[in-house]
């Protein structure tokens, strides 16, 4: 996904959203929930010296600390900490949370990576699910800059069937309005959501508060921007379509005084209407309107000299104008 460059040590927006949800203090009863979705999600099985470990990384260190720390008062025996760094361009490190006995850690988990199901005992209720979903985009997710071009959140997986668990999780939150899709994307599967105001509402269901202010703001500014752009767009394109009207009709006035002069028209108004209008070519017709009423001291509407326009537009094709 697109994001805007970021200046060196500047974290993405993305970042700024995960590390405001590792920043919360996470409820006992809830703490299963958000481990479970980060392991189900990105989390893997090694083997360690102490036997098979759970690994939770992440790019972030404020992320695994809080995992270290949900981890260690959950699993009593303290979990460690190892990192590793990517090679070639962009070189990155990950910081690994190991948690001793994960065979036995991913059972109490409810974790099973041989499927895609998510078991139901840690979504339970709308709170566990706002919290298997917050663990979940620690492990992959990612949210564009507000400022970019195009709005998209997603949460990466593995698995087709996993991508479908999670985004009927996704949507069927109470008293939310998700529509997250599912799309694969070369050996990923992406639950994603490209709505503005669907991001917003998952932003602060996850516990990315500041985020989603900051999301709106930024949206809000550049859709007023857009909005100001397209009003200047159409008045420029009235003003077009205002001036290439005015000149025809100036053309048909002037051809019918060459044919028939002034006192061919025996009505004041359109005698009246034809001198305002070869004064006036740029005008519109609301300001004919008015120009025309105070020279007859009389109300004339606009629909009024439209008509009277189309009665000249008639009888300049009818002397042989042309169209």
């Amino acid at each position: 996904m697109a994001e805007r460059k970021k200046n060196k040590g500047e974290l993405s927006f993305a970042m700024m959203a995960k590390e405001e949800i590792a920043s919360h203090d996470f409820p006992e009863e809830l703490q299963r929930s958000l481990l479970s979705g980060f392991a189900k999600t990105g989390g893997s099985l090694r083997l360690g010296e102490a036997g098979e470990e759970l690994d939770l990384s992440s790019e972030s260190a404020r992320i695994a600390k809080t995992l270290y720390l949900l981890a260690g008062k959950r699993y009593g025996g303290l979990p460690h900490f190892a990192y590793s760094r990517s090679f070639g361009r962009g070189k990155k490190t990950r910081f690994h949370v190991l948690i001793p006995n994960g065979n036995e850690v991913l059972e109490d988990l409810k974790v099973d990576f041989l499927t895609g199901k998510i078991n139901p005992e840690v979504v339970a209720d709308d709170l566990e699910a706002r919290c298997y979903l917050s663990g979940a985009f620690l492990a992959s997710g990612s949210v564009n800059d507000p400022s970019s071009s195009n709005y998209h959140l997603e949460i990466a997986v593995s698995s087709q069937s996993y991508a479908k668990w999670l985004s009927h999780l996704i949507n069927k939150i109470l008293d939310h309005h998700f529509n997250a899709k599912v799309s694969s994307r070369r050996n990923q599967w992406i639950v994603y959501m490209k709505r503005s105001d669907q991001i917003s509402e998952f932003l602060v269901l996850i516990g990315a508060t500041e985020a989603c202010l900051k999301f709106e703001s930024v949206r809000i500014d550049r859709e007023e921007v857009n909005i100001e752009n397209r009003l200047d767009n159409l008045d420029a394109a009235n003003m077009s379509k205002t001036l290439a009207t005015g000149q025809r009709q100036v053309k048909q006035i002037e051809y019918l005084l060459a044919k028939r002069g002034f006192d061919a028209f025996p009505s004041d108004k359109s005698r009246a209407l034809m001198k305002i209008r070869l004064a006036h070519p740029e005008a519109s017709l609301g300001e004919l309107a008015e120009l025309l009423s105070e020279e007859l001291s009389a109300t004339v509407s606009k629909s009024n000299v439209n008509h009277l326009f189309r009665s000249l537009e008639e009888l300049y094709l009818q002397e042989g104008g042309e169209a």
